[in-house]
């Protein structure tokens, strides 16, 4: 069965009026445009999303995107499998080019009323090739470790690890796990907001900082 908006999912009747106002639409494979309003636009297929997208491959978190200025640029935050894709390619985070073809699982759409991406700024970021990760203590990767173990375990998506979680499982206290998490968040540079600790955790799989273990070796750590 092919996925769908939900119905409740807010659409656009005339979408050409929403360019003409200079509001970025998402189009969903013919499944309908909806206006990105929104400084942040959430997809996925759980509840509270934005745009709501009832698809096996798609994660429960999976994607925002995020317009600044003119432009558009999608940010990976399922931590499953499947990923978002940008013509094809896996990426972390990505600026939008009205050309593009994104991918959300085996779901596809495109951004209209945005620049050509060739014309714009290249912030690409591919999984894997990001810049350089911040120095991090000991602790400090030991908590990010705790907090990504959901996507390590290569189970099905789940949001990462909570504060109780991860004080458990390094044995300390919730508060010393919100004091690394507030330094984690500024030496990655994530900002205040809702579903921050899964910004995080994106974000170091996307640089590396924490990886799945390989099936043919043996984690140590």
């Amino acid at each position: 069965m092919p996925p769908h908006l939900m119905s409740d999912q807010p659409t656009l009747s005339a979408p050409a009026s929403g360019l003409e106002q200079g509001v970025p639409l998402l189009s969903l494979d013919g499944y309908g445009e909806v206006a990105l309003t929104a400084e942040v636009t959430t997809i996925g297929r759980g509840p509270g999303v934005d745009v709501p997208i009832e698809d096996p491959t798609v994660s429960r978190l999976h994607a925002e995107l995020v317009r600044r200025g003119p432009y558009v640029y999608v940010a990976d935050l399922g931590l499953s499998r499947n990923g978002t894709l940008v013509n094809g390619r896996p990426v972390g985070r990505a600026v939008i080019g009205s050309r593009d073809v994104l991918s959300f699982g085996s779901v596809r759409g495109r951004v209209r009323g945005v620049p050509d991406r060739s014309g714009g700024p290249d912030e690409t970021r591919e999984l894997g090739k990001v810049d350089a990760a911040p120095e991090l203590t000991r602790r400090e990767r030991d908590v990010l470790v705790a907090l990504c173990r959901p996507a390590l375990d290569h189970t099905a998506f789940v949001t990462p690890a909570s504060t109780r979680e991860i004080a458990s499982e390094l044995v300390v206290t919730e508060a010393a796990v919100k004091q690394h998490l507030l330094r984690l968040y500024q030496k990655f540079g994530i900002p205040e907001g809702t579903n921050r600790r899964i910004r995080l955790a994106n974000e170091v799989i996307s640089a590396g900082v924490v990886q799945p273990p390989r099936e043919t070796s043996v984690n140590v750590g």
